[in-house]
């Protein structure tokens, strides 16, 4: 039988039946003709439908404003993005870079290339220096070099997310400003990075004397927080395994010296953490120095007092300071338009929504979340509770609205757990009948009072870390999303002061552990359920889980790579 080729099928075929060569044909015009016409007037693909989208202006390429942008799924919205930082930095992984052991730009991933495709979202490469809620306009200034110099404009919104994040906090003491490095951007780990190869460089010139070599290789870290220790760390195993043997004649000259205010390191942590982490630096020759506080810093030396009134100079060669977070200009003066000047960050509600501003929210390190206490509306949540306003509230009534408080209150869980109490019912146990009958239980509003007296210990402010803003930009992207259903069908809990339900359940923040790299292949762990690890272990947790958490396939695969290659050829040593 004669086999023919594909193309002589087709050919056949068309031979065959000359219709479909018509239908063909026509098929393919009006498809091309709908495709052009849908490129030429839609967006993605999307024939407009004439209902104009609502404007989203976001500040900040931080965690929280990136985590917003990446889990924002709805096409109502046209998103502005304005930031002077043109990428997303993982910037748990910043002091890696300041010792080589992972490079720069594999910790960064460009703006752009983040967010839904269905979301028109734009980019602007500069820095908001005034915010007027009034008129709801942003005002900006474009970095220095664009459009000849620096431009001012001004952005219009309908909505406002602020995630600006924050800058170092200097305490405003003398020379810090002038004489340190921070680490907070990926420019301060590269400039770190230049000044511990120059100072050893210039250490090896001739003709200086052994005091001045010290000098200039005496590394002093502020702050014994997690990024502080983390440093001090990196740049010992630095030392040790990589630039000891290049530069022989430092090997007895370097110095790494740790000062914190506070009685511990790591005071956040676990108790046997902080131990541990204080002896393992003991044992690697890391000087750490508690209940020292920094009063002055010159270009060569740095003047510390500790909390019995002794002040002591320390000559150095280069200081790191990582002593907490300070608010920036720009919401400084926003606080003071909204009458929040005394505070340190900017009020929020329970849902991010900044106290007083109806369409403006804030979120990550520059705001902080003022919850709600159950005092203040303890006597709502009694009326709403007390459904046959006999003014006095069962147990029973109590139960049915305990769901809603424990949404709108968090702290009343919390303080449960605490005391280690199963419900609502061991709050009450002081009114129970005589006869041990809960149902008969009847309160009045004193002694209903009294039971929630001590439920507002419990309420705290959230850390400033990665994990906490990452959390609340995936919470507000959701929100967005379920805008306009949910004012149409609340989800919330009920308001305890005026009628119907809050459109959302308020943000909860979920505490998933925290890591604290100790160096020498160590890292101490604290997971939830009170789990402590501490070791090598830990050590391969922490690489599992800091390559999951990268924005992208790209960033993932370049920090694994610069892991393997600092494992088999060491950290690069060049002044670059």
């Amino acid at each position: 039988m004669r086999s023919f080729s594909f193309f002589e099928r087709f050919s056949k075929a068309f031979q065959d039946y000359p219709s479909l060569s018509r239908i063909i044909v026509v098929s393919t015009i009006s498809g091309g003709g709908l495709i052009a016409y849908s490129e030429a007037n839609g967006t993605n693909g999307v024939v407009e439908t004439g209902i104009r989208k609502k404007k989203v202006v976001l500040l900040g390429t931080g965690w929280a404003g990136t985590s917003f942008l990446k889990n924002l799924n709805n096409s109502q919205y046209e998103v502005q993005v304005i930031s002077p930082r043109n990428y997303f930095a993982f910037t748990p992984l910043l002091p890696s870079v300041t010792c080589g052991t992972v490079e720069a730009r594999s910790v960064v991933e460009p703006i752009r290339n983040i967010g839904r495709k269905n979301v028109d979202t734009s980019y602007l490469e500069a820095e908001c220096f005034k915010i007027d809620p009034a008129s709801k306009k942003v005002f900006c200034r474009s970095k220095q070099g664009v459009s000849n110099g620096k431009k001012e404009f001004s952005v219009d919104y309908d909505y406002l997310v602020i995630a600006t994040g924050a800058q170092s906090n200097t305490f405003n003491i003398p020379g810090v400003e002038e004489n340190c490095h921070f680490l907070k951007e990926v420019e301060d780990a590269q400039g770190i990075r230049k000044t511990v190869i120059d100072s050893f460089e210039k250490a090896s010139l001739p003709e200086l004397s052994d005091e001045e070599r010290k000098r200039i290789l005496h590394f002093v870290v502020v702050g014994g927080g997690p990024t502080g220790v983390e440093f001090a760390a990196e740049l010992h195993d630095f030392v040790t395994e990589d630039l000891v043997t290049l530069y022989p004649k430092a090997k007895d000259l370097v110095r790494i010296t740790l000062l914190e205010a506070a009685d511990h390191i790591l005071t956040m942590f676990d108790k046997r953490i902080t131990e541990f982490a204080e002896a393992k630096f003991n044992r690697d020759g890391i000087d750490v120095k508690l209940g020292s506080m920094v009063t002055k810093v010159n270009d060569k030396d740095i003047s510390a007092k500790t909390k019995g009134g002794e002040v002591s100079t320390i000559p150095y060669g280069m200081i790191v300071w990582s002593t907490g977070i300070g608010t920036r200009p720009v919401i400084k003066d926003f606080m003071k338009q909204i009458g929040q000047g005394n505070r340190r960050a900017l009020a929020t509600d329970e849902w991010l929504r900044v106290e007083g501003c109806d369409n403006i929210y804030a979120l990550g390190d520059c705001a902080t979340i003022n919850q709600r206490k159950v005092m203040e509306d303890v006597s709502a949540i009694f009326s709403k509770a007390d459904k046959d306003n006999s003014g006095t509230l069962t147990l029973k009534e109590f139960q049915e609205a305990m769901d809603d408080i424990c949404v709108r209150y968090p702290q009343v869980e919390l303080y449960l757990k605490s005391k280690r109490m199963r419900g609502i019912a061991d709050l009450l146990k002081a009114a129970e009948a005589d006869d041990g009958s809960k149902k008969n239980i009847e309160l009045k509003i004193e002694e209903f009072k009294s039971a929630l007296s001590q439920v507002d210990s419990q309420v705290k402010f959230l850390p400033a870390t990665a994990q906490v803003a990452a959390q609340q930009g995936t919470y507000l992207a959701k929100c967005f999303d379920r805008m306009e259903e949910c004012e149409k069908n609340p989800e919330g809990p009920i308001r305890m002061r005026g009628e119907g339900r809050h459109r959302f359940r308020p943000f909860r923040y979920r505490h998933l552990g925290s890591f604290a790299p100790l160096g020498g292949e160590q890292t101490a762990a604290e997971l939830p359920g009170d789990w402590v690890s501490i070791g090598h272990s830990s050590q391969w947790l922490w690489y599992s889980v800091y390559a999951s958490k990268q924005v992208s396939w790209r960033t993932r695969v370049l920090v694994v790579s610069d892991w393997m290659r600092r494992f088999i050829f060491g950290r690069d040593s060049s002044s670059i």
